[in-house]
């Protein structure tokens, strides 16, 4: 069960807690508060969108397209001198109603728009699970460190999102969950909210959760599913790079069986996992693993950072890889306690005989023998289209 932090200011938080939703968007350049970007390459194979605002647009989906139907979610309320929110707050705890996210794209019929007072494009139903009235601070979260033993015992997670940038959807891990959660708890002396036949809405000035009567309304907005597949191929076929397309076909679909080949070669037989992530920050830098997966084979706790490519492999995507492996080992394991089992996705090479090849499978043999201790073998998948799909191959080399 992955956990999923929105950030959110007193306007959306409100109506968030009302309506029961989640969302992210981005506000079009030049534009109003309000007006957002027309997502016009959904289910199409063109755009007419710049390709960086295309990718950021498609990052957005990636973080949705992680979410499964109960995972926990986390709302993350932004500081506003103006409105008296001298710190920034989590509240919780809340889970997915559904799988993954929905569109509910920039235009006149944007369910709450006006009343949101920005477009948040990508939506995800939530409902209540424990849920607190009051907030943990961002300084109690993130700076106040008496009760722990060792730095990497940080809610790292949160700290590179607030380094980096203002992420709307970010992930945590698990044991960084579990120390949210009960800081939460905590904070409200472990008594949560009974809702009987009342709903959620927020007090601005007492910054609290509370029950109400006022909102009767069910969330009836537009629902439309998102499908990058017609747009990720012409991409693909026009020699274009399309790695965050990728991220989020493959984040979307592992482990239901929609592409049984990725699911092959990644998970195997076992389709479950305890944890999924995108985007995964290691580092204070700019480093950040694409896919990362927890699960559990044979009763041994496996973490899988994976790095995708849209080219082919090259010598240079092992030194990504060997960071992925220092950070996982510094930062992740020794709070949750697991194998590493990298791999590399990576478009197919067709001449395995070329000089070329031969090198990049000369440093995947140099990087397990020197790894040979603190991580299994680097595992090798090449894709392909086929039948307007991908399809996926683990190679043994």
């Amino acid at each position: 069960m992955t956990t999923h932090v929105f950030i959110v200011d007193s306007k959306t938080f409100k109506l968030h807690l009302e309506y029961l939703f989640a969302g992210t968007g981005a506000k079009k350049r030049n534009g109003e508060n309000n007006e957002g970007y027309d997502i016009d390459f959904n289910n199409n194979e063109r755009t007419m969108l710049h390709s960086t605002t295309e990718n950021m647009l498609v990052g957005m989906i990636a973080d949705g397209s992680r979410i499964r139907r109960g995972d926990q979610i986390i709302f993350y309320l932004q500081q506003d001198f103006s409105k008296k929110i001298f710190d920034g707050k989590f509240y919780g705890i809340f889970k997915a109603k559904e799988d993954w996210s929905f569109i509910d794209n920039y235009d006149e019929h944007q369910y709450l728009n006006e009343e949101l007072g920005k477009s948040l494009t990508f939506r995800t139903l939530v409902e209540p699970y424990k849920v607190y009235s009051e907030g943990v601070t961002e300084w109690e979260a993130l700076d106040e460190i008496k009760s722990l033993q060792s730095p990497n015992q940080m809610l790292w997670s949160l700290i590179y999102r607030k380094l980096k940038g203002n992420r709307g959807n970010t992930m945590i891990t698990i044991y960084e969950s579990e120390r949210l959660c009960q800081l939460i708890r905590d904070k409200n002396s472990r008594q949560d909210i009974n809702f009987d036949n009342h709903k959620l809405s927020f007090d601005q000035n007492e910054q609290k959760i509370i029950l109400t009567t006022e909102n009767t309304n069910d969330y009836s907005g537009r629902n439309d599913e998102i499908n990058l597949l017609p747009r990720l191929i012409a991409k693909y076929e026009a020699g274009k790079s399309f790695e965050t397309h990728l991220q989020a076909y493959i984040v979307r679909n592992i482990g239901k069986r929609i592409n049984s080949s990725l699911d092959d070669c990644i998970l195997g037989q076992n389709l479950k996992f305890e944890w999924l992530g995108n985007e995964v920050s290691c580092g204070v830098g700019m480093q950040r693993i694409d896919v990362m997966i927890s699960t559990t084979i044979n009763d041994q706790r496996i973490v899988i950072p994976i790095e995708l490519k849209s080219v082919e492999a090259d010598i240079i995507n092992i030194k990504q890889i060997q960071r992925y492996i220092d950070w996982i080992e510094q930062y992740y394991t020794p709070n949750r306690q697991s194998d590493i089992k990298p791999v590399l996705v990576s478009k197919k090479i067709n001449d395995k005989s070329s000089a070329r090849y031969q090198g990049v499978i000369a440093t995947f043999n140099d990087f397990n023998t020197r790894n040979s201790r603190r991580c299994e073998h680097l595992k090798y998948i090449e894709y392909h289209l086929e039948n307007n799909d991908l399809v996926f191959e683990k190679i043994n080399y």
